[in-house]
């Protein structure tokens, strides 16, 4: 069985956005000055940085019922491919400590930061969690039921889990993926893991596509569901809250639904965007981007907060980290393409060596044979 279905390069466009919403958010963060950060202007920046990590794993959540959905039409058994998938997942837990040990090794931190949790600590389990809940429901609605039960699970509970004294009898790096402790917790799994499991129900719709007249459909349901999941969850907002202690920037149900709806309304834009006149065949740097995200999200983190940045250290004005976020964003876009030429001349050279190997066993079998 093959899979034969094309690359949704609209995902790709964007998530290279969510890629230069993440350098913003952590280059205004290391670089601006003290005294323009109690500005109006960078407390609105780093609002719009706070869009790239929850985008990150909810594009995370929409790639598992894509990826577990191809593996499935090419290999034709579920728990194949799910467990493939979960790999996947696992592995993208692998590389959450190696990108720690090495930021350790370079920044010459405390070891103890080699626990920190960070987004691939999170978005790797989340992965995992959602390819098997994808692979135990066999039936489409069953996966939407599971996938939004694990949602609402997730984000209702977030206000609640914060709160519970009985927590902090567990030792402070299992506690850390939880609920925020210190240093140790950059991202937390509540609420954060529900962006991944809300991006699953997306990617489900989007893989029970048949026909482009499905994909404008299912699209501009997304733009008009997600704005009015968003307006709803604004209004909802100037409610009182039903939990005795929530924060509305960090714990409210409101705010992960609101920065959901954005986001949700983002895939329908992003479709409506690739679809412009004279945007098809054309190379995209967002896409080049979010093809290599991974990859820029790697080395980025060091050159912003690491030894090779110190002497633009909270020293620019506000208005020159713009400038150096535009600068920076052109060299990565150049990372991205030099990776990708890297990776071919590669591929290249293996596939020479195969082809090399191949034809001389063929000549020493023909020699063989010409010798009986």
């Amino acid at each position: 069985m093959t899979d034969r279905r094309p690359r949704r390069a609209y995902l790709d466009t964007l998530r290279g956005l969510a890629v230069l919403i993440m350098i913003e958010a952590h280059l205004f963060d290391s670089w601006t000055r003290f005294p323009d950060r109690q500005t109006r202007q960078f407390a609105y920046a780093m609002i719009l940085g706070g869009f790239g990590a929850p985008l990150f794993l909810f594009l995370a959540g929409v790639a598992v019922p894509l990826s577990a959905g191809s593996r499935l039409r090419r290999m034709g058994e579920v728990e194949a491919a799910s467990r493939a998938v979960v790999r996947r997942g696992l592995e993208v837990f692998g590389l959450a400590f190696l990108f720690r040990i090495q930021a350790w090794v370079l920044g010459w931190s405390s070891p103890r930061l080699i626990l920190r949790v960070d987004i691939l600590n999170v978005m790797g389990p989340s992965i995992m969690a959602a390819a098997s809940i994808w692979g135990a429901l066999r039936t489409v609605k069953g996966r939407l039921a599971g996938f939004a039960a694990a949602t609402l699970a997730v984000t209702l509970v977030t206000p609640i889990v914060r709160n519970m004294s009985v927590l902090s009898a567990l030792p402070d790096p299992i506690e850390a993926y939880l609920r925020p402790v210190g240093e140790l917790s950059n991202f937390v799994f509540f609420p954060w893991a529900g962006f991944v499991f809300a991006g699953a129900i997306v990617g489900l719709v989007l893989d029970a596509i048949g026909t482009r007249r499905q994909e404008h459909l299912a699209n501009l349901g997304f733009l008009l569901g997600g704005i009015g999941l968003a307006v709803a969850s604004y209004e909802l907002s100037f409610l009182p809250s039903l939990y005795p202690q929530s924060n509305f920037w960090t714990t409210s149900p409101t705010f992960f639904c609101l920065r959901l709806g954005l986001m949700t309304a983002a895939v329908g834009l992003s479709y409506a965007w690739d679809l412009r006149p004279g945007a098809a065949g054309k190379w995209s740097p967002l896409q080049q981007l979010g093809r290599t995200s991974l990859f820029i999200y790697w080395i980025h983190v060091e050159m912003v907060y690491g030894v090779i940045s110190l002497p633009l250290r909270k020293r620019l004005s506000f208005e020159m980290s713009w400038v150096a976020l535009a600068v920076f964003c052109l060299f990565m876009l150049w990372c991205s393409i030099y990776k990708d030429r890297v990776v071919a001349r590669w591929r290249a050279r293996d596939s020479k060596r195969t082809t090399s190997t191949e034809e001389r066993a063929t000549q020493l079998r023909v020699m063989d044979a010409d010798r009986l």
